[in-house]
């Protein structure tokens, strides 16, 4: 009776041993989890799978990275700044980062920030058409129409499509 309770202990040490292995997540499976929710525009379950990769992983550049997007897209612009900079301190070349705080900076009326950020980005890839074009429109907002008309210039040249409208605001 003895070896059979012994057994039996081990039995069930074991498969609960083979249920914890099984249900703990990686912070590679939480990023991938939080991504798929963030495709399927379920951006707080995409928060919560990142802030779990990030726990695991603190130094998970990507994570912070797209959990600001997800914060981007319930317009919590405090927390995407906060998370893109995260992500720009561990990755100081990261054009991307730079480009979406400087968005998120453009809700929050932030025009400077935003040109600061956009400048940046474009001084890490040159062909950042986008950033070229949204820095114009940061410079529009604050009324300085010939630097807008030239970021507008450069994005157009980068192949990007400028607004007709847009550039006749420039005059």
């Amino acid at each position: 009776m003895k070896k059979q309770i012994i057994v039996f202990v081990l039995v069930i040490t074991c498969l609960q041993s083979i249920s914890l292995a099984q249900t703990k997540k990686s912070a590679t499976d939480l990023y991938n989890s939080g991504c798929e929710k963030y495709d399927n525009e379920d951006y707080q379950g995409a928060i919560a799978d990142y802030t779990k990769a990030i726990k695991l992983k603190p130094s998970y550049v990507s994570a912070y990275y797209n959990r600001g997007l997800a914060k981007g897209s319930l317009e919590d612009s405090q927390g995407a700044i906060a998370d893109f900079s995260q992500a720009i301190k561990l990755k100081s070349n990261f054009a991307e980062a730079y480009f979406n705080r400087g968005l998120a900076k453009s809700n929050l009326g932030d025009y400077q920030g935003e040109i600061a950020d956009y400048t940046k980005a474009i001084n890490l890839r040159v062909d950042f058409a986008e950033a070229y074009n949204n820095r114009g429109l940061a410079y529009l907002r604050l009324k300085q129409k010939s630097k807008a008309q030239a970021d507008f210039m450069k994005a157009i040249e980068l192949g990007y499509r400028v607004d007709q409208d847009i550039l006749d605001l420039c005059k």
